[in-house]
């Protein structure tokens, strides 16, 4: 087993068990692409197991914080069980859920959801690129009715040296399949879809909204950065008479309207509009439309820490349209996925916003990724997607 050693101090991070270790912190060692190898403090002291990423400046993902723990084949087996079993602990609907969760569930660079009879894998990390094969035929033990499709062409891949790759890993057939979230019937494509397939991270708040929507009696209703209507079907659910659908891209608009069929929805209650966000909220304001609520839910803004001052201006400037478009008692629920992006910072964007528009509004509740999602202690950086549900004054 190759050793690692770190610099004087470095080692604060990893006794507080944080699972990565930058560049900049190593004195010296190196390993192959996804090698597992000891780490160990300047003067020795063991203190993990991780994985060495030669190409990456998180150069070391960690595995295990015990000295005797074996990274083997039944390593991977156990952490893939104890993931799924804290999954049906919570009662969650295992056919539509993320059943690893990278960090959180000891997988570093690791997620898998399942979508009906696939699970899709994505391989964000050397490691996990270099444990794939095993990882997969634990899956198959733990849940042979499905088959695996691989998604690893996120961009991460190429931060780890990793060329991206997609397609069958086990199994073959159609990658589309129907799944239930609430009650609502969707399709997914795994093949083609966003992410894995589907935004899982939101079930929850879309069920909060319908909640919301059903309990105030709100009717009209406006989904930005739409995608395939998981909002719209939502709100449509908690009785809205009007849904208008913004998004630019027109398959995913054309998916939303077969969802609203699907469904049994009275088709004239949704509205599409493909067009860009921005010119449609400024388009509106000027025909002075108002909305009973808004859903501003964009894909993420802030793909590195260096492009955080400009996500910042685009949350500010689409939510300072949509308090344009909020009457006195309507709701906003308002969203970034941008990991960057503290909850605490975007906050004071949406604050800045609504000053900016001449509005106020009261934080109702915040929320983040579903059940399915979770966050440890330790990885802070999880924490990637947050949420506000705020009534306009």
């Amino acid at each position: 087993m190759k050793t690692i050693r770190l610099h004087p101090g470095k080692e604060r991070s990893l006794l507080r068990r944080h699972p990565w270790v930058f560049a900049s912190s190593i004195a010296k060692g190196s390993a192959d692409s996804g090698e597992t190898v000891r780490v160990e403090s300047h003067d020795g002291q063991f203190l993990a197991w991780a994985a060495f990423s030669p190409a990456s400046q998180i150069r070391l993902r960690v595995w295990s914080f015990e000295a005797t723990q074996r990274i083997d084949a039944r390593f991977f087996t156990e952490q893939l069980r104890a993931a799924i079993a804290r999954r049906q602990a919570l009662g969650l609907d295992l056919t539509a859920c993320r059943l690893v969760h990278g960090e959180s569930d000891g997988l570093p660079g690791c997620i898998v959801d399942r979508y009906a009879d696939i699970m899709v894998l994505q391989a964000g990390s050397a490691g996990i690129e270099r444990w794939k094969s095993v990882i997969v035929s634990a899956l198959h033990a733990l849940m042979p009715e499905t088959r695996v499709y691989e998604r690893s062409d996120a961009a991460l891949r190429e931060r780890e040296g990793l060329p991206a790759a997609t397609g069958w890993l086990l199994g073959e057939g159609q990658t589309q399949v129907e799944i239930r979230e609430n009650g609502l019937r969707l399709q997914v494509d795994v093949a083609t879809g966003h992410k894995t397939g589907f935004y899982l991270d939101q079930r929850d708040a879309r069920a909060r909204f319908a909640d919301t929507l059903r309990a105030h009696g709100l009717q009209r209703v406006l989904n930005c950065f739409s995608y395939t209507g998981g909002f719209s079907l939502a709100a449509l659910a908690g009785g809205a008479q009007q849904v208008t659908s913004v998004d630019s891209s027109a398959p995913t608009l054309a998916l939303a309207a077969e969802h609203v069929a699907l469904n049994g929805f009275d088709p004239a209650r949704a509205q599409f509009i493909d067009a860009d966000v921005n010119a449609t909220l400024r388009r509106l304001r000027e025909e002075g439309a108002q909305f009973d609520a808004i859903v501003l839910d964009p894909p993420k803004f802030a793909a590195s820490p260096q492009q955080v001052e400009r996500a910042a201006r685009a949350y500010k400037d689409i939510n300072r349209l949509a308090f344009h478009l909020l009457p006195p008692g309507g709701w906003l629920f308002t969203f970034s996925c941008s990991g960057g992006v503290s909850a605490e910072l975007f906050q004071k964007i949406v604050a800045g916003a609504a000053l900016d528009a001449g509005a106020d509004a009261q934080i109702v509740a915040r929320t983040g990724a579903g059940l399915d999602h979770p966050l440890s202690l330790h990885f802070p950086e999880g924490e990637y997607l947050k949420g506000l549900l705020l009534r306009r004054s």
